[in-house]
C-alpha cells in the first residue's frame, strides 16, 4: 500500500493555503529587526529630528536633504491646463493633438505632460470611434 502524502498545508503550486496554521506570519507581525530598531529609538524620535534639523541649519547637505525630502516630497503628478477643443469625432482628435504639440512647442507643459494627455486623446478617440461604429451598424440594420 502506497504512502499518503503527508499534508503539509499547502496548495500544489506550494503557496501556502488559505487558513493554514503550519506557517507564515499573522497579519500586522513585524519583523524581528523591526521591533529592535523601533525599541533603540523609543522615546527618541523628537531628539533626533531635532539633531537633524540643527545639522542641516549648520550647512550639512545630507541632512539638509533629509529635512526637506520629509517636509515637501517631490511631486508625481501635477495637473495640466491647456485649452483643447472637444473631441466628438476623430477629426476633432486631430485637431486636439495639433493643439497639445503647439502647447509643447510653446513651452506651456512638458513632452512629459504632453504624453500623458496624449495617452487620454487616443483613449478617448477610440472610445469616440467605437460609438460612431455603433451608430453607423444599427443605422445600417434599421434600413435592413
Amino acid at each position: 500500500m502506497a504512502k499518503q502524502p503527508k499534508n503539509i498545508g499547502r496548495n500544489t503550486d506550494g503557496t501556502f493555503a488559505e487558513g493554514n496554521s503550519l506557517g507564515g506570519k499573522t497579519p500586522g507581525a513585524r519583523h524581528k529587526t523591526t521591533r529592535a530598531i523601533e525599541a533603540l529609538l523609543d522615546n527618541e524620535h523628537e531628539a533626533l529630528t531635532r539633531k537633524a534639523i540643527e545639522k542641516a541649519l549648520e550647512g550639512d547637505m545630507v541632512a539638509l536633504r533629509l529635512c526637506l525630502d520629509r517636509l515637501a516630497p517631490p511631486r508625481k503628478d501635477a495637473p495640466v491646463s491647456i485649452d483643447l477643443p472637444g473631441v466628438r469625432s476623430a477629426a476633432d482628435a486631430v485637431e486636439a493633438s495639433a493643439a497639445l504639440l503647439a502647447a509643447v512647442a510653446a513651452g506651456e507643459i512638458t513632452p512629459d505632460e504632453a504624453g500623458r494627455v496624449m495617452a487620454l486623446l487616443t483613449a478617448h478617440k477610440g472610445i469616440v470611434e467605437a460609438g460612431d461604429l455603433e451608430a453607423r451598424i444599427t443605422a445600417l440594420e434599421a434600413k435592413a
